[in-house]
């Protein structure tokens, strides 16, 4: 690897960490003197005022570390990116301190992905065979786009329900993404891969262990990191074509977005189930399982992350299997998020009691 490859990787992680980890101590007291505080109620699991603008900070981070980091190369996308991020950015905010209807975020992020997509020419342009597709026309390219992108903006929106765990996913599937992109030769998107997991873990240390300075995400910084997921989710299947995992590409970015996406099809099909709308708040959120069990925010955080890393390992290991196979397993993963938590204590249990003897 190149000397000015590594400076540049090591830039984007570096000046987006360092970014948050300085810009949070003063959002913080900015949002305590305002009170501007995402305050507790019947189905919030924080129990007094935290300061709800994280997201600020990340966004600050990752803009500028990609910004610098990415020096003289060639990055066409980054623009469509830039605006359609600004964009979630300041309804993100307007929401974290206004609250605003869902009606109108769902529309801004139809813009926003109407930007990525026709503009940017960020889109899906074949399905690798899958229900025996493969060149999508332009018509179903731009459908089949715009509910990807909406769809895990949402869902990474809605997994932000506990401390540590957007945080986590997020750098886990950045760092999933990265690699795919590092081998493939696109540096352009490992750069951006990296700003986001240096952005969040410094994020998360606020989140998990600030206690002067505790700070939540907000609808700022997950409607951003899940936007920016949505992008590399896209370019991982184009730019699989002619690599080892091309017929298995489909099937391998929904096991690296599996918690967020596989959670809101469970709480969508339920509320829908229950004659309620699928963006009314509840409690049914896997995360909220965990912690009804007992677990801490921050236990309850890695063993869904951990969950997620299984998953994406089993449908790699398996990728030589027929598309439809893995599509079957990914819904039954699925089918059985409900029961994961139980699953996880009672193995929990089991091995505490075991390691006391």
């Amino acid at each position: 690897m190149e000397l000015s490859i590594v400076l540049q990787l090591a830039s984007a992680l570096l000046i987006s960490g360092f970014l948050v980890y300085l810009s949070i101590p003063v959002i913080v007291r900015i949002s305590e003197e305002k009170n501007l505080m995402d305050k507790p109620n019947k189905r919030k699991v924080n129990k007094k005022p935290i300061p709800n603008l994280g997201g600020v900070a990340i966004f600050i981070g990752i803009i500028i570390a990609v910004l610098l980091a990415i020096g003289r190369m060639e990055y066409n996308d980054l623009r469509y990116i830039l605006a359609a991020i600004i964009m979630l950015f300041f309804i993100g905010i307007k929401d974290d301190i206004l609250i605003i209807s869902p009606r109108m975020k769902f529309g801004v992020q139809t813009v926003c992905a109407i930007i990525l997509i026709v503009l940017g020419d960020i889109r899906f342009t074949h399905l690798h065979g899958i229900f025996g597709i493969d060149v999508l026309s332009y018509t179903s390219s731009v459908v089949l786009s715009l509910i990807t992108i909406v769809g895990l903006t949402n869902a990474f929106n809605l997994i932000d329900g506990i401390d540590g765990l957007a945080s986590g996913l997020g750098i886990l599937m950045s760092l999933l993404f990265g690699i795919f992109f590092f081998v493939w030769g696109h540096l352009e998107y490992v750069i951006l891969c990296a700003a986001i997991v240096g952005a969040l873990y410094s994020f998360s240390l606020y989140n998990l262990f600030g206690h002067r300075n505790k700070v939540f995400m907000g609808d700022t910084g997950s409607l951003i990191v899940g936007l920016l997921i949505a992008v590399m989710a896209i370019k991982f299947n184009e730019f699989s074509a002619g690599k080892s995992v091309y017929f298995a590409a489909p099937m391998l970015s929904m096991a690296i977005v599996f918690i967020p996406l596989g959670d809101m099809a469970r709480v969508f099909i339920i509320r829908l189930k229950n004659k309620k709308s699928p963006f009314s708040p509840d409690m049914t959120h896997l995360h909220h399982k965990y912690l009804a069990l007992g677990y801490s925010h921050l236990h309850a955080s890695i063993v869904i992350v951990v969950l997620n890393l299984c998953v994406f390992v089993i449908i790699y290991t398996l990728r030589q299997w027929n598309g439809y196979a893995l599509l079957m397993l990914l819904a039954c993963f699925t089918a059985m998020l409900p029961y994961a938590p139980r699953v996880c204590a009672f193995v929990f249990h089991r091995v505490q009691n075991i390691l006391s003897k």
